[in-house]
């Protein structure tokens, strides 16, 4: 197949296969995952309106750095996949687009390529992506089940990554059959491996949140950043439950569908005691209005995950013009409130709470 094929095609195949990265997939897509009575909290934040911006809208612009590296526009294609052939497609396609458009990447947990070399493709985005910033990911937890500095290096690797963020899952380890839930020690270790790596090492939850304390110690023992992963996007107890066949777990799984700290409240409060802290913000953004109300609250980087998956499973020219219109939504915003630039945008007093 070549590439004017491959990016036309529907990657994610009718008929299912039992690939746990492609179950995640499926699930995300086909089922309700999302976190319920819970919502991302952006819904009660409002941008006052300034009618007369005096900015040229063609000249409002979306470049921004994070973490020294220079970015087109200051979003992020959040950690999702990869681990087999299908999504290692998918990794490739959003690999493509984030580099065409200049959106940061995230791969999704690379384990599997680390125990599996032969899996290694699957996550090698750095050849699709060669201008933007790629972070690559693992479990904090492997740091308790025998993951060597070597081992994270070889995810760093194997990305071809700028950085490295580990992933604090503990909630959805607890329903996953597969889950490994020793999260002992494990902010010793997090600093060791920090001091050891010779990438920025950051930190980042999975859909429940990171509140400002738990940054604070965080940055304090050497990660460069954090991304605080909100409730209000997907719930992965919810995932998990649908894959688990043990009764207990699965009904247990409805007592936690509203678990997790609101996006916006993670990244105020991650902001308000750690001014410096390289940060994105992420967890069921699903517009540019919810981006800029992340860059306003103090994020960095706006990440997007699941509202990105079915046009990423679609093809090319759908992904691009989802990630498009994000963008234009992102640039409209600034204009409305009169923000030239990010840095106006993160320093705005035009984003007021709703009463």
């Amino acid at each position: 197949m070549n590439e004017q094929e491959r990016a036309g095609k529907r990657l994610l195949p009718e008929v299912a296969t039992g690939e746990r990265k492609l179950e995640h997939v499926r699930l995300c897509l086909e089922e309700n995952v999302a976190g319920e009575g819970i919502t991302s909290g952006m819904e009660r934040y409002a941008f006052r309106h300034n009618p007369l911006p005096e900015l040229n809208f063609d000249e409002v612009s979306l470049e921004t750095a994070f973490i020294g590296k220079k970015v087109r526009t200051p979003l992020l294609i959040s950690s999702m996949t990869g681990g087999s052939e299908t999504t290692g497609a998918i990794n490739e396609r959003l690999a493509r687009v984030a580099n065409a458009r200049g959106w940061a990447l995230g791969v999704g947990s690379i384990r599997a390529a680390v125990e599996q070399p032969e899996l290694a493709h699957t996550f090698d985005v750095r050849r699709w992506a060669p201008d933007i910033p790629v972070i690559a990911n693992l479990g904090a937890v492997q740091l308790n089940y025998c993951f060597t500095t070597a081992d994270f290096q070889r995810a760093v690797d194997i990305a071809g990554a700028d950085m490295l963020v580990l992933h604090l899952n503990s909630l959805q380890e607890i329903f996953q059959p597969e889950g490994n839930t020793d999260f002992s020690g494990l902010l010793h270790r997090i600093e060791e491996l920090c001091a050891k790596l010779d990438v920025p090492v950051g930190v980042k939850e999975v859909g429940f949140g990171m509140d400002g304390e738990m940054a604070q110690r965080l940055y304090a023992v050497g990660a460069t950043f954090v991304d605080v992963a909100g409730a209000g996007g997907t719930s992965w107890v919810q995932v998990e439950k649908y894959r688990n066949t043990n009764p207990v777990r699965r009904a247990a799984a409805e007592a936690f569908a509203d678990w997790g700290i609101p996006t916006a409240d993670c990244i105020r409060e991650v902001r308000t005691l750690n001014p410096a802290g390289a940060l994105i913000g992420s967890g069921g953004l699903h517009s540019g209005v919810d981006a800029a109300k992340a860059i306003a609250l103090g994020a960095d980087l706006a990440g997007f995950g699941r509202s990105l998956l079915e046009s990423a499973v679609a093809s090319d020219e759908a992904l691009s013009q989802r990630l498009e219109q994000v963008e234009f939504e992102l640039r409209t915003v600034m204009f409305g409130i009169g923000a030239g630039t990010v840095d106006e945008l993160r320093g705005t007093s035009r984003l007021i709470e709703r009463r």
